[in-house]
């Protein structure tokens, strides 16, 4: 698919730096004929009773990290994209337990194998080579005292707001920046559909017959990389990890047995979901962990997602060819156009939409 076909124009003031004063305050775009504006609240009236709604339960680690490189006292950074395990290093002589990541670094071209960065007063990153994939740095992290890395990186690192939003982390992030059923950490962006969601919502959810089900996929940087290539079909698309558990494999199977649809909160969902589609029992899933690098463009059968729930996207990116794949490229320009006018807000902290599989991508 030409990339050019997802631009649309958008003013910078509609990008949301931040988020909705209450979490289901966010305005509701319900794509449909006609379309309808409402607010999350609304959601349980707009999603069909009975639905299986699956969630994404990834949570955001504090995963950039400023400090100083040792020796030279240069200001650098990290992104800390997956942990890769743990291992035993020799600091001032005593066994000191590391974590080995890979990560992407600032200022690059300086943080070459053997810097060391300091963050705040105990943590160290060293820089041991390459990643591997996607063109990572590989690092160790410890504690000069001995500290697990992870309490560490919990106590040092910030939350990884998107570049777009042009601010600093505060406090107020750690909470906003993460859903409210986030258990498996491993994230380094959030799930941005589900952080509209509350206790409350989910309840209502389930007292209008939905069952709520989980999958967990790690959202990792790439999300935010933009598309250089003017094809979609020669983007590298970035890996991240996921798992399906048998009991939401159960649900899937439950749901299309009765005949109720699959409604996935997140296009990270939608990534989980159809990568585990099960070749031999169309519309079911797999029980299954590992990477996916699946890109969903115009064209693409869906085979287990019915309805999604999604924020608004970056022109010219992944997540809204995902978008267009999934209710068609035309509505969902038109939908984005009425958005503008209509100054609905933007991005990861902004507003939402509900969207209704189009009947040319793909049926179960």
């Amino acid at each position: 698919m030409r990339v050019d076909l997802l631009h649309y124009p958008l003013p910078v003031a509609l990008i949301a730096k931040y988020p909705a004063r209450e979490r289901d305050g966010a305005r509701l775009m319900v794509v449909g004929e006609p379309i309808e504006h409402r607010t999350m609240r609304d959601l349980p009236d707009v999603v069909p009773a009975g639905a299986l709604v699956v969630v994404n339960d990834t949570m955001v680690i504090p995963a950039r990290l400023r400090g100083h490189k040792v020796g030279t006292g240069g200001k650098a950074q990290v992104l800390l994209v997956e942990r890769k395990g743990t291992l035993q290093v020799e600091i001032a002589g005593r066994a000191t337990l590391a974590e080995r990541w890979s990560a992407m670094g600032r200022p690059a071209r300086r943080l070459r194998p053997g810097a060391e960065i300091a963050v705040g007063e105990d943590l160290v990153v060293r820089v041991d080579g390459s990643g591997g994939a996607d063109g990572l740095l590989g690092v160790l992290l410890y504690g000069r005292s001995g500290a697990p890395p992870g309490e560490l990186i919990e106590r040092e690192g910030l939350v990884p707001l998107p570049p777009y939003l042009g601010r600093e982390p505060e406090p107020a992030d750690r909470e906003r920046y993460q859903t409210v059923y986030a258990c498996r950490p491993g994230a380094v962006a959030a799930p941005t559909a589900g952080l509209h969601l509350t206790e409350q919502l989910l309840a209502a959810l389930r007292a209008r017959g939905c069952a709520l089900a989980s999958v967990t996929l790690h959202v990792g940087p790439g999300t935010f990389r933009p598309v250089a290539a003017a094809d979609l079909d020669q983007h590298p698309m970035h890996a991240e990890r996921f798992e399906i558990a048998d009991e939401t494999a159960r649900a899937v199977a439950a749901a299309r047995a009765a005949g109720r649809p699959v409604v996935a909160v997140g296009t990270t969902v939608v990534r989980a979901l159809e990568s585990a589609a099960d070749t031999e029992r169309p519309g079911l899933v797999r029980v299954q962990t590992g990477a996916t690098r699946l890109l969903i463009q115009p064209g693409y059968r869906f085979k287990v997602v019915d309805e999604l729930v999604t924020n608004f996207h970056l022109p010219g990116s992944t997540l809204l060819a995902l978008v267009a794949a999934f209710t068609g490229l035309g509505r969902v320009l038109g939908a984005y156009r009425l958005a503008v006018l209509e100054r609905y807000r933007f991005y990861s902290y902004g507003d939402a939409m509900y969207l209704r599989r189009s009947l040319g991508a793909g049926a179960p």
